[in-house]
């Protein structure tokens, strides 16, 4: 009974990444994880060759060196953890997979008995990829371009219109950082860092006009909204206080 358990639970696990991770081509995978700051163990080295030999790209968490296609399209990356999650004899690792958003996809736990740390981690690290899927993306389909332009809703965009390859790319800026809008849906869009992958802010719109709930890259919970053609974020101080950041488009 507990061997059928076991059976039922690797098979729903092979069965979240066979639905989730193969549909991506891009993974970030960084120079270290948040677990392994003081030491790495070659964990970063042996994910990034594993997810190469099962097809996928593997991408650096500097965005700078990204493909240009991974850059307009941030939401077909995945970001790569590994979190130290080991016992008393055992060397253990939990193994995620989180979307743009910072949502975790799909996780696979892996350990072993193996007593030295960087052996025993690397040979967790591989019982946890066994259930990784070779990568089977979908098409990524370019964003609609024609929404951003000078953030008008899509109705008052003109169906003529052409989109340049100068229009392809909107930025905004507080004055200390310059952030990218990227919209996702017709009443969705992120703002977005260049060399962060995960979104600095997502948005998405409310029943009011111009109006949007905002979830920050801290995992805060807040609003925004556009005012003459500028991007304002309240942004939680603590005590039902706000700050507001206003993020004007850069020409």
């Amino acid at each position: 009974m507990k061997k059928l358990s076991l059976a039922i639970l690797t098979a729903g696990f092979t069965m979240t990444f066979a639905q989730k991770v193969s549909d991506y081509k891009y993974i970030v995978v960084p120079n270290s994880f948040e677990s392994f700051k003081k030491q790495n163990y070659g964990l970063s080295n042996a994910l990034a060759k594993s997810l190469k030999a099962k097809q996928y790209i593997v991408l650096s968490d500097n965005r700078g060196e990204w493909s240009s296609e991974a850059n307009s399209n941030p939401c077909h990356v995945l970001n790569a953890d590994i979190i130290n999650d080991s016992g008393f004899l055992r060397n253990k690792i939990l193994l995620e997979f989180k979307d743009c958003n910072n949502k975790v996809i799909a996780s696979q736990k892996g350990s072993s008995s193996i007593k030295e740390f960087e052996e025993g981690f690397q040979d967790a690290l591989r019982q946890a990829l066994i259930s990784v899927p070779a990568a089977n993306p979908k098409e990524i389909k370019t964003e609609n371009l024609a929404q951003e332009l000078q953030m008008k809703p899509v109705s008052e965009v003109t169906p003529q219109k052409t989109v340049t390859t100068a229009e392809k790319t909107v930025k905004y800026s507080n004055g200390k950082i310059v952030l990218q809008k990227i919209q996702l849906e017709d009443n969705q869009f992120i703002l977005v860092e260049n060399n962060s992958s995960v979104p600095f802010a997502t948005f998405k719109a409310t029943t009011r006009k111009d109006s949007f709930k905002v979830k920050l890259q801290s995992g805060e919970n807040t609003f925004g909204y556009l005012e003459n053609g500028n991007i304002i974020i309240e942004i939680p101080k603590g005590n039902d206080e706000y700050s507001k950041e206003v993020f004007s488009l850069i020409n």
